[in-house]
């Protein structure tokens, strides 16, 4: 065979024109296992929705008339968020699994564009959060919790944890790609369960003491529970939403570059 007869791999596995499909291709394998992993099924799903069942029936009646109106409006957003968060850090053990077996670093020598294995984790992890966010507004909505504020608004609450969670997961994967797993789900488990109980999901910004009022108020769990409660039952929604689209940015132009350079080192390691 002649050298002119060689197949030319490199050049046409890094075109834009391949990055597309492959990005599919990779999208899909990720969406199948997370679906085939019960660590993630339960992470991102059986734990928020016995969550959400909990906090309603233990706290649902103290909390909906020391508010005024129905406590859903709180915690379905805040479980709806803990699924986001939770997920995220089950899709990073999951990252942390194929660097440890390998995987990552068989799929980089493959004639594959290299950037399709992290863009497709950001689209698997977009897709995952609207449908697990879709699946814990349903279980809501047995409980309760109505769209108020009408369709267009019903649409633009579920970008607000579209956006937070990739954020989170920008952050999540940074970590991800540079820490050993243990660390990861302590640290990552430890501020979840800190910034839930610090919420206004969980009860009202004036049941909290006053020392604890302002961070309460301005960490970016609470202003996304507030935004969507804007968006559902009334109230404001531009500072909220505007704050989450602050941090929410914000944690994917500080982590991101992170993010990439670990996926890189960790896929040729």
């Amino acid at each position: 065979m002649t050298t002119e007869a060689l197949p030319m791999a490199p050049g046409r596995t890094e075109t834009w024109r391949l990055l597309v499909p492959q990005t599919v291709i990779q999208t899909r394998r990720l969406l199948l296992r997370w679906w085939r992993d019960p660590l993630t099924m339960v992470q991102s799903l059986l734990f928020p929705a016995v969550l959400l069942l909990v906090l309603n029936t233990v706290l649902g009646k103290q909390i909906s008339v020391f508010a005024g109106a129905s406590a859903l409006y709180g915690s379905v957003p805040m479980v709806a968020l803990v699924g986001v968060m939770s997920g995220s850090l089950a899709g990073a053990i999951t990252l942390g699994r194929e660097r440890d077996e390998g995987l990552l670093a068989r799929l980089w020598v493959l004639p594959v564009h290299r950037a399709s294995g992290l863009a497709s984790r950001i689209l698997a992890e977009g897709v995952r959060i609207l449908l697990c966010t879709m699946v814990l507004f349903a279980v809501g909505g047995i409980l309760g919790f109505r769209f108020e504020q009408g369709v267009l608004a019903a649409i633009a609450l579920f970008g607000v944890p579209l956006l937070y969670g990739l954020g989170f997961a920008t952050l999540v994967t940074a970590i991800a790609v540079f820490a050993a797993k243990s660390a990861l789900v302590e640290a990552v488990s430890l501020g979840s369960a800190i910034m839930m109980f610090f919420s206004t999901g969980f009860v009202p910004l004036a049941a909290y003491p006053r020392w604890a009022q302002p961070i309460v108020a301005h960490q970016p769990m609470t202003q996304a529970i507030d935004a969507m409660r804007g968006l559902s039952l009334g109230g404001p929604v531009r500072g909220p939403l505007l704050a989450t689209v602050a941090w929410s940015v914000g944690a994917i132009v500080v982590f991101a570059v992170p993010a990439a350079v670990g996926y890189r080192r960790a896929s040729r390691a």
